[in-house]
């Protein structure tokens, strides 16, 4: 079984994964996110960004992410340009842990989860929709930055279609995993 949850930046995606590793001991979560972190560690991936956004991408032989973020979170040409270079590395590490685990339930989390194939790979789908202003304060919190920071992340965010999702949480409602997740 393949469960994906997505929703916005400081929405709880994997707060919920936890939930249901917790509650299904045959559960593993891969959170996207930590593999697009991943491949930016990769020298054929930093050679790339480095000739489509310049040098001072990188410090110290290390991808600076606060300023890629800085570029690419204020243009969606930008963006696309840095998922043209990450995605095919992303998918090869994404396809390797789906095989590997093929036997376990797995939870798939990630903003973007829809826009790719593994989102149709999902036997069930799940979206947190969490009010602005409470993903807000807790992402400014965990990620320890500005508003300023939140409101760039937020406007490179997209806007998902509630009825390709089996299920929509919002900040009101009582999380049962047990009756979520079977």
């Amino acid at each position: 079984m393949i469960i994906g949850i997505s929703g916005k930046s400081g929405c709880g995606k994997s707060t919920l994964s936890r939930m249901i590793m917790e509650y299904h001991d045959d559960a593993i979560h891969l959170d996207i996110d930590k593999i697009g972190h991943y491949v930016l560690t990769l020298p054929e991936v930093k050679e790339e960004l480095v000739s489509t956004f310049g040098a001072d991408v990188v410090n110290e032989e290390v991808v600076d992410r606060k300023r890629l973020g800085e570029i690419v979170f204020n243009s969606r040409h930008q963006m696309d340009k840095l998922t043209d270079i990450t995605w095919k590395f992303m998918q090869i590490e994404i396809d390797k842990f789906l095989e590997v685990n093929k036997d376990k339930k797995i939870v798939l989390d990630w903003l973007l989860l829809t826009k790719t194939k593994y989102f149709e790979m999902c036997d069930l789908k799940i979206l947190l929709d969490i009010p602005y202003e409470v993903r807000r304060d807790r992402a400014m919190l965990r990620d320890n930055i500005s508003e300023e920071a939140f409101m760039l992340r937020e406007k490179a965010s997209i806007d998902y279609d509630v009825s390709k999702f089996n299920h929509v949480i919002n900040g009101n409602q009582e999380i049962e995993v047990g009756k979520l997740v079977k």
